[in-house]
């Protein structure tokens, strides 16, 4: 059979391994973490692209090297995964991308989060009881923001690429024509989350065959309707989606089942450009998501904590180690759960949070010998005032200009309903808002009065976008799907290079720990030694052995060479170097 996008001789090595991983089960993935230290990045001359499908990362590089630029390559893969990885991949979701530009020394967040309906209200997902209901923030038409991924890209690209939107868009419309052959986790995600999908007649005549059955692995997988779509927004441009037929299309999907969002709503949409949050670690300059987006600020935050260890020394994943970025971890969380929300609505305090004063308070909490219960952490007071499938991806140019994106429906397939007769699936970020303040959303994060639910609001959010910059150099670009793993996951990949002296692939590959203060308890991957987990129980610590945690397709610079790591724990990532 010749298959669509059949692959280039660039990638082959790569994609070896790739079905080696898709192929087998899934204790192969772990594996494939454990076995982190045997990978060696990919490596380029004049640029690179890791995202976390081989097919974006094909159509990205064919950008870059036809001469387009780091944005270019990086819009054109944005609308290549919302085809190719409708799990995570999205039009019908929202975002954040931080470009840097060496040449001008700036950088700058576009902040594309979806927004609350102009109809919503504080206590739509509670019941007549004042009870947070999780199936209205999630599975209902109501659980769907504002998408913004189309708004977002399009002003990225119009600011900063050199490509017309026709053109970036050109290879995801051909792909859901033509089709492209699905790996095996394509038919594992259609296949536990089928009760879900099948539940819409719109979702069912996209993700089953016509006889109700699902796709094989290898078999072609075509999308029309969100073909047409992807046309008209080329033909029309960016403001279709939100006045014209697939607006339409969207609002007759709400009218249908009693949605709240409307036509209006979606004319009304905008993207925001912010100024990235930025702090110092050991001589790098790291900037970061703002808010909405809780990422960047914590990141920071964090990091500040940690600098006053030598965390080199301590070791990687030692019980030292671990111990104290559970700590900082915990604090971080606890101050997430009262004063990040978007700054549009309410006052966060990100001078406080940031500042290395704040940090040395924080760190004189810690104790090397005993782990702090969380039940006794409170948010602190840093004065002063001022969502699990998520997909990222980094890429870089020769003309130093970096761009890391992360975007999301927020759960895998979002709400699980595809708007009729458009072809793509809806959101359910309504979710990350605070259903009821103090009442855990399903990544099991707390939230206040700051995430409350409010009209024309953005939600929330721990995607974490990041470049990290070395004497004005681009040095790392990153960031991870994960819902509230999304910041520890990124802080760790930091730590792996800085601290650990890693190369990126291997940064990438080894084993992540995690804490969110509530629950009260170390997650760990497999790969960590029992013997340091019976020294953290010692400590006083709860240990749980979890899976695999995030995805982070990332990118290290050094003496203009790029070196590409793409993570084994999604079988389809991808790194590809010009």
């Amino acid at each position: 059979m010749t298959l669509p996008f059949a692959p280039s001789s660039g990638w082959c090595r790569w994609l070896a391994v790739s079905l080696v991983m898709t192929m087998a089960p899934v204790a192969s993935a772990q594996e494939a973490i454990l076995e982190g230290e045997r990978f060696h990045p990919e490596v380029g001359t004049r640029g690179m692209v890791a995202t976390s499908h081989f097919l974006a990362s094909q159509v990205a590089q064919d950008v870059l090297a036809k001469g387009g630029n780091a944005v270019d390559a990086a819009v054109t893969a944005g609308f290549a995964l919302a085809v190719t990885q409708p799990r995570s991949g999205n039009i019908g979701g929202g975002g954040f991308l931080l470009v840097s530009d060496e040449s001008s020394g700036e950088v700058i967040a576009i902040d594309y989060r979806e927004k609350a309906p102009s109809a919503a209200y504080e206590t739509m997902f509670q019941n007549e009881q004042g009870e947070a209901v999780s199936e209205l923030s999630r599975y209902t038409h109501n659980a769907s923001g504002v998408p913004g991924t189309v708004a977002g890209l399009a002003l990225a690209l119009d600011k900063y690429g050199t490509l017309s939107l026709a053109e970036a868009l050109a290879p995801a419309i051909r792909l859901a024509e033509e089709g492209f052959a699905v790996p095996q986790r394509f038919v594992e995600g259609i296949r536990d989350t089928r009760e879900r999908l099948e539940k819409w007649e719109s979702t069912r005549q996209v993700f089953f065959k016509p006889d109700g059955s699902l796709y094989q692995a290898g078999e072609i997988f075509r999308q029309p309707d969100l073909a047409a779509t992807l046309k008209r927004i080329a033909e029309q441009g960016p403001r279709e989606f939100y006045e014209g037929e697939t607006a339409r299309l969207i609002a007759a999907e709400m009218q249908r089942h009693d949605g709240l969002m409307t036509l209006e709503d979606l004319a009304n949409y905008q993207p925001v450009i912010r100024e990235p949050s930025h702090g110092t670690y050991r001589g790098y300059d790291v900037y970061a998501m703002s808010p909405p987006s809780s990422g960047g600020a914590h990141i920071v935050q964090m990091l500040n904590i940690l600098e006053g260890y030598d965390i080199g020394a301590m070791g990687f994943n030692s019980a030292a180690t671990i111990h104290v970025m559970a700590e900082a971890m915990k604090r971080a969380y606890a101050d997430r759960s009262k004063y990040l929300g978007d700054t549009d609505f309410v006052d966060v305090p990100l001078e406080g949070i940031t500042s290395k004063g704040y940090a040395d308070e924080l760190r004189s909490q810690i104790s090397r010998d005993a782990a702090t219960p969380s039940d006794s952490i409170a948010p602190g007071n840093p004065l002063p005032y001022e969502s699990n499938e998520t997909t990222h991806f980094s890429i870089v140019d020769d003309n130093g200009l970096a761009v890391s994106n992360t975007y999301t429906i927020n759960f895998s397939y979002g709400s699980g309903i595809v708007v009729d007769g458009a072809g793509f699936l809806l959101n359910n970020e309504m979710d990350d808002f605070s259903a009821k303040p103090g009442v855990p959303n399903a990544y099991g994060l707390i939230g206040g009065e700051a995430n409350k639910v409010e009209p024309d609001k953005r939600m929330l959010s721990s995607m974490t976008p990041t470049i990290v910059k070395k004497d004005g150099k681009n040095f790392l670009i990153t960031g991870s799907p994960g819902g509230s793993r999304i910041i520890t996951t990124t802080l760790q990949v930091l730590m792996n290079v800085i601290d650990h002296d890693m190369n990126i692939q291997t940064a990438v590959s080894v084993p992540r720990i995690h804490h969110q203060w509530l629950p009260d308890e170390i997650r760990i991957e497999q790969g960590i030694s029992p013997d340091t987990i019976a020294l953290l129980e010692a400590l006083g610590h709860t240990v749980s052995r979890q899976d695999a945690m995030g995805a982070a397709q990332s990118i290290m610079i050094d003496d203009n060479t790029y070196y590409g790591g793409a993570d084994p724990r999604r079988s389809t990532s991808s790194a590809i170097g010009l």
